[in-house]
């Protein structure tokens, strides 16, 4: 309901009317009252029956305190202002007298009006009010709507009722909408900040980040090969002290050239990107280094909303807990520079060939801008992107002198630096491949790394492989095998396989190594591969055994380069309780009574597995341990075909055990690496090397003075032609699948293995034909490359000779042993009776003829040899044979030998033909636990 309220008049003089509200004046007494602007206000009025409804007549209820002349208040109070508590109470005085006028039900309506108007406005408090003016008439109670055409302000001013905004004014925000959506967002902004900041911590590297490549280098810190094959990532993590100040001001330059005096976030490059970006400049990074940095070190790549507000993050963290350097050291080496290089190492490697360290301002630069776009701007990969590429590196090379890295002089003449071509292989091509899985199996055998700690990578592994001798041996190997190999001539040339290793005797270290013709094409190592029979280089660990051990032959004799076997083809070893055994020589000859030395010379087997059972198979084996051999090699049984060399050693199993000889008898486990770091800093402890006397020295001596022999006279003539005093044996595997030499000088012990694999089944395979010879001997190509290897690998060091101490009464001739035909009554024309071999155990006549009988100065006329072969006209001529090595003049009784092998030929000596007086064969009668390879 609206009601009129007109406000309290102001107080008059006395004299012409009382002037007090809520009192009409007399008539004529009172001054009109001024206009005014009247309030109209909307109430609802009480319902009859409730509290201040229509009262009667005289009556008048308000929402005041105040009570009229004739009646009171009841209501609540409400706050208002002075002006309408008054008008609230005129209203009231008004209500009476109008009662007075009989017109008590429109003056008690008049009164609910004013009251529910004053209860609307009023403040606390008591009020009084006055009626209507005198003539007004109060509204009707069914008035409901009125209109005004201002507000009173509480001092009795009129304020404009603003007009409402309409049409397409509505749509614009007021400035009071603008400010408060403004303080909004701030606040909302702040607010996500110190969320996001309180919820996202740094996390740890991930998987990508951490890997790196194991880089393996010679011993003189030259590179052999970056194995990517474990961590699949081509990284090599360095410190920023490895990194050129070149290569860091460079990055600097192309990337972030305020990163030391800026915030880890840059918002007006990110501004601007994205301004970049949404206008078609090209898709930009507003990132910082840290930023990047993060995003490569601990988070992934892909482009989302997420990960972008994680980096916003993490970056101002990591900011406030790293130094600018350590973050530039992580950048540099977490960076993606194509070429599969991760990392500025990695990089320089890969396009240059150098180290971080080495690099200058212009290659610095190239690395530089490869990082904005690693794969257009590799100019050898895509030469059609050389402007660009050109161009981004003028760009760098700009900035450096900008801020002062680089002098313009230096810039005015840099040239664009090429980089070279790309290695499109796995980098483990050539050598490098057997080279690293040698020294990878070196540091998991000897419990310097595990397989999981090698495939987390970042090692840089310092071999003992020294680059000119690994030349050299390769060298070697294409000249005197390689290159004559004639595939689609000789049908073995294509089972033809080679290994070879070369240790230093001093120090135990590989200092070469060949393993292949290619690691990419012949997967299996030469040099490790244990599957192959070493063959008589085994020989010399059984002398070795019975010098060290004192043995004596069956009769009692001590056992000495001159002591004197029966080398009798198929001849039943003596004193072995195991079964019969009866070896047979090379090309099935025979030699009667034949000297350790000049056995040794001819690799004769006869001799060998009898001096075996003299020393005891299983003091053999022991002392083949002690020198290198390892324990667990296939086939190192302790049988008498011990010594034939049935066991599988690998070639550098075999160099171990001839460099202790070399050594005098003094062994350490052969090592393959100098040094070991990982990340540049943290070196990884190695074991010692701990050297021990394997076998007395005058055992290791008086072996060595006796494989001189071999070189000097026997099947390893070819070893001459290394220039230097070398000592060495030959050996052949059984059916002619491998062919071996291993020797040494004073300062090298190499051993070389020519093998026979079917390069499709595996399979071994015997190498006769090969290289269009009858059969492949120890004493021709393994023998030829050890001499030109190590002619070559020595060629700048000087001669030196052994020092060699001897078993006492080494160079001193024994007597003939039992079955000498010397020692027992003979006749002119043949006996055929038979000697006694040691033991009693009458021998058997060779078959096919009668010997002859033996004449001064060592001939044997008419004796044929075993199965009736003769050997030129079955009679040889007089020849005398070295006993010892040339020591003495002792011919050998009942048949003369020919002066060995030609260089390059067998290992027997050719020409021999004649059988001892009495000295038969015997038959194999059971062949003995392990068989026998040949010589």
């Amino acid at each position: 309901m609206l009601r009129r309220i007109t406000p309290p008049r102001e107080p008059e003089d006395p004299a012409k009317g009382s002037g007090k509200p809520g009192q009409p004046g007399k008539p004529g007494q009172d001054t009109p009252a001024p206009e005014t602007t009247q309030v109209l206000r909307r109430v609802n009025a009480p319902r009859k029956g409730e509290p201040g409804g229509p009262a009667t007549a005289g009556t008048s209820t308000t929402g005041s305190n105040a009570s009229g002349p004739t009646g009171h208040t009841t209501g609540s109070r409400r706050p208002s202002a002075r002006a309408a508590g008054a008008a609230g109470a005129a209203a009231a005085g008004a209500a009476g007298a109008v009662g007075a006028a009989g017109t008590a039900k429109a003056a008690g309506t008049a009164g609910a009006a004013s009251a529910a108007n004053a209860a609307d406005g009023a403040a606390p408090g008591p009020r009084t009010g006055t009626g209507p003016t005198p003539g007004q008439t109060p509204p009707a109670a069914s008035d409901t709507t009125a209109t005004g055409t201002g507000a009173d302000d509480g001092k009795g001013k009129t304020k404009a009722k603003k007009p409402k905004r309409t049409g397409w004014r509505r749509l614009v925000p007021t400035w009071k909408m603008v400010l408060g959506t403004f303080v909004f967002l701030v606040l909302a902004v702040v607010g996500l900040f110190f969320v996001g900041y309180s919820l996202v911590n740094i996390p740890p590297a991930n998987a990508l980040a951490t890997k790196q490549a194991n880089v393996y280098l010679y011993a003189d810190g030259s590179q052999i090969a970056r194995d990517t094959r474990d961590s699949q990532v081509n990284r090599e993590k360095v410190t920023l002290a490895e990194i050129s100040k070149n290569a860091q001001h460079a990055v600097l330059a192309a990337e972030d050239r305020d990163f030391y005096t800026e915030s880890a976030i840059d918002p007006k490059a990110m501004l601007r990107a994205a301004w970049n970006t949404a206008t078609g400049k090209g898709k930009q990074s507003g990132s910082t280094i840290t930023q990047q940095y993060v995003k490569n070190y601990y988070l992934a790549q892909e482009q989302t909303v997420t990960r972008k507000a994680k980096e916003f993050f993490i970056s101002i963290k990591l900011d406030r807990n790293k130094s600018k350097d350590e973050i530039l050291e992580g950048y540099l080496n977490t960076s993606y520079f194509g070429r599969n290089a991760y990392g500025i190492q990695a990089a320089a490697q890969a396009y240059y060939g150098r180290d971080a360290k080495d690099l200058d301002p212009a290659r610095a630069a190239y690395l530089a801008a490869l990082v904005n776009a690693p794969s257009e701007y590799d100019v050898v990969a895509h030469p059609e992107n050389k402007s660009a590429a050109v161009a981004r590196w003028n760009y760098v090379l700009d900035g450096m002198v900008k801020q002062g890295w680089l002098s313009q002089s230096e810039r005015t003449g840099m040239k664009f630096p090429m980089p070279k071509e790309q290695t499109l292989s796995t980098g483990m091509s050539g050598q490098r491949g057997y080279l690293v899985d040698a020294v990878k199996h070196y540091l998991i055998a000897n419990h310097i790394l595990d397989s999981d700690q090698l495939e987390a990578g970042g090692y840089r592994i310092t071999t003992t492989i020294q680059k000119s001798k690994q030349d050299a041996f390769v060298k070697a190997v294409n000249d005197q095998l390689v290159s004559k190999l004639d595939k689609k001539t000789f049908k073995a040339d294509n089972y033809v396989r080679a290994g070879g290793a070369s240790v230093d005797p001093k120090t135990g270290q590989v200092v070469a190594m060949y393993g292949g013709i290619d690691y990419v094409k012949q997967y299996t190592n030469g040099a490790t591969r244990g599957d192959f029979q070493v063959g008589s280089t085994f020989k010399p660990f059984v002398f070795a055994s019975a010098v060290q051990n004192g043995s004596t032959t069956q009769d009692g004799r001590r056992i000495t380069p001159n002591t004197q076997y029966d080398g009798t083809n198929e001849r039943p070893v003596q004193g072995w309780s195991g079964g019969a055994y009866a070896p047979q020589n090379e090309d099935q000859k025979s030699y009667g009574q034949i000297t350790v030395t000049k056995a040794t010379d001819l690799s004769v087997n006869a001799v060998y597995a009898q001096m075996a059972v003299d020393v005891g198979p299983s003091k053999v084996k022991q002392t083949a341990i002690d020198l290198g051999i390892p324990a667990d090699t296939p086939d190192l049984q302790p049988y008498p075909s011990i010594a034939l060399g049935p066991a599988t050693a690998s070639v550098l199993d075999m160099a171990e055990g001839y460099a202790t000889l070399a050594n005098h008898g003094k062994h350490g486990t052969y090592t393959m690496v100098k040094k070991i770091t990982r990340n540049g800093t943290d070196e990884i402890k190695l074991p010692d090397n701990t050297v021990e006397q394997a076998v007395s020295r005058a055992a290791a001596d008086t072996t060595t003075a006796m494989l001189k022999s071999v070189v000097q006279g026997g099947t390893a003539t070819a070893a001459q032609a290394s220039g230097r005093v070398a000592a060495g044996k030959t050996g052949t595997a059984e059916n002619d699948t491998a062919a071996w030499f291993a020797g040494y000088t004073p300062d090298l012990a190499t051993v070389v293995s020519v093998m026979g694999q079917d390069p499709v089944t595996a399979k071994h395979m015997p190498l006769y034909g090969a290289l269009g010879q009858a059969r492949m001997n120890g004493g021709g190509p393994p023998t030829q490359i050890w001499a030109q290897y190590t002619h070559d690998a020595l060629k700048n060091t000087p001669a030196s000779s052994f020092d060699l101490q001897l078993q006492e009464g080494a160079d001193q001739p024994q007597p003939p042993g039992p079955g000498d035909p010397s020692a027992s009554a003979t006749t002119d024309g043949g006996d055929t009776g038979g000697s006694t071999e040691p033991g009693g155990t009458p021998s058997d006549t060779p078959s096919g003829g009668t010997t002859g009988t033996p004449t001064d100065g060592g001939a044997a006329t008419g004796g044929d040899t075993t199965g009736g072969d003769t050997t030129g006209g079955g009679t040889t001529g007089p020849g005398p044979a070295t006993v010892g090595g040339g020591t003495g003049g002792d011919p050998t009784t009942g048949g003369g030998t020919g002066a060995g092998g030609a260089p390059g030929g067998g290992d027997t000596a050719t020409g021999g033909g004649g059988t001892a007086a009495g000295g038969g064969t015997g038959t194999i009668a059971g062949g003995g636990p392990g068989g026998g390879p040949g010589t």
